[in-house]
């Protein structure tokens, strides 16, 4: 069925928009229908729980509208007060779903125990078992549908959706068994059921505001993002070493980034430059990043500077193998050699932790050559 509505209603393959669009009309319409099917089934039987569901299906068109209105808003095309464009809109359109899921979350909490508190007899019939039943399938199938689109335009929102209608068949489900278990037992706990529900809504909107609020203050670089722009930049001649990679994303097809980029000293700055030039143009095309390479000169010639940054990064490491260094310079004089360098550490260490860290890396490599002076810009990495 996705396949079949890709292929009809989708026209252009390469427009994220369009699948938006479509995924906010199939959610529309599918929410509505179980809206109305359930609502019906919940007053005639008088269930708070199947009620309760009813409510979170409405609340799934309410999120489908706005996921509708944020996919043509992320659409829109940069302009001059926004120059990356507008592709964040889609978490901040994920962000307003999330909310809507914990304010149901929130409601149906409330009359569930009210039904614990005022017990109320259940009519229960089989029509009303076999919709909600269907209603089980049609949610699993839509969930299914959202993560497949999700995933192929990378959409924080519709990935939302796909969790949100996963979340919803646990839901339904815990509802039929409420029900069973009343006709079956003659046990009525409608109530307490319902109190599940609204926790199991109210936990999914917590994750999805969980989802979308990371990826809005700002992301570690992910590890294989990381690996495969420095793979990238390290695959051209002149590259020696890499560090200090930032991304910075505005949507999910946007992203800008920085890197430094550690070449020979000897190297004529016009070819270096070229180099540079080329890894930039290469990454829009081939990664659509816009890459900006800041050039480090490193001396790969003089065997005192090799042997300094090979005892240095030793000493580094024994002391803690997750902390690196790189940006290693050093100026020599008759009593004092001074080395100047940057030692990235993990973000566990506190400040004084790092400066009492860098206070004995000083002192041993005092141990090596007493005329060895540290110089330390100590910093965190930006990858996760």
């Amino acid at each position: 069925m996705t396949s079949f509505l890709e292929k009809h209603f989708i026209k252009d393959k390469n427009n994220r928009a369009s699948y938006g669009v479509l995924a906010g009309i199939v959610g529309i319409i599918c929410n509505v229908f179980l809206f109305t099917g359930k609502m019906i089934i919940g007053l005639v039987i008088n269930s708070s729980a199947v009620i309760a569901d009813s409510f979170n299906n409405l609340s799934d068109a309410a999120s489908s509208v706005i996921s509708l209105v944020g996919a043509k808003l992320a659409a829109k095309p940069a302009d001059k007060e926004h120059p990356f464009g507008h592709g964040r809109y889609e978490y901040i359109v994920a962000l307003v779903v999330s909310f809507l899921i914990l304010e149901v979350g929130f409601t149906c909490f409330k009359s569930s125990i009210d039904k614990i508190l005022h017990p109320e007899d259940l009519n229960i019939t089989t029509v009303a078992l076999v919709i909600l039943l269907v209603s089980i399938l049609v949610k699993i199938w839509l969930s299914l549908f959202n993560r497949k689109l999700g995933k192929k335009i990378d959409s924080k929102v519709l990935l939302a959706t796909a969790k949100d209608a996963l979340g919803d068949v646990f839901v339904t489900s815990a509802t039929v068994c409420s029900l069973l278990i009343y006709k079956i037992f003659d046990l009525n706990v409608d109530g307490y059921v319902g109190c599940i529900v609204a926790l199991m809504v109210f936990w999914a909107g917590i994750s999805v505001a969980r989802d979308t609020i990371e990826p809005l203050l700002g992301q570690a670089v992910p590890e294989e993002l990381y690996h495969q722009i420095n793979d990238k930049v390290m695959s051209y001649a002149g590259i020696e070493g890499t560090h200090d990679l930032i991304v910075h994303s505005y949507g999910p097809t946007r992203r800008m980034a920085s890197i430094h980029a550690e070449i020979k000293n000897t190297l004529p700055i016009e070819e270096a430059h070229e180099i540079v030039d080329k890894i930039e143009q290469d990454m829009i095309r081939d990664m659509n990043i816009f890459l900006v390479v800041h050039m480090d000169p490193i001396d790969t010639d003089n065997e005192a500077v090799q042997h300094a940054r090979e005892v240095v990064s030793r000493v580094v490491s024994e002391k803690d193998p997750k902390a690196t260094i790189h940006d290693l310079r050093m100026v020599s004089g008759s009593d004092q050699i001074n080395l100047i360098f940057d030692m990235v550490l993990p973000y566990s260490y506190k400040k004084d932790e790092c400066t009492r860290f860098s206070e004995e890396v000083g002192e041993e490599l005092k141990k090596v050559d007493k005329r060895y002076n540290c110089v330390i810009t100590v910093e965190h990495s930006y990858v996760n």
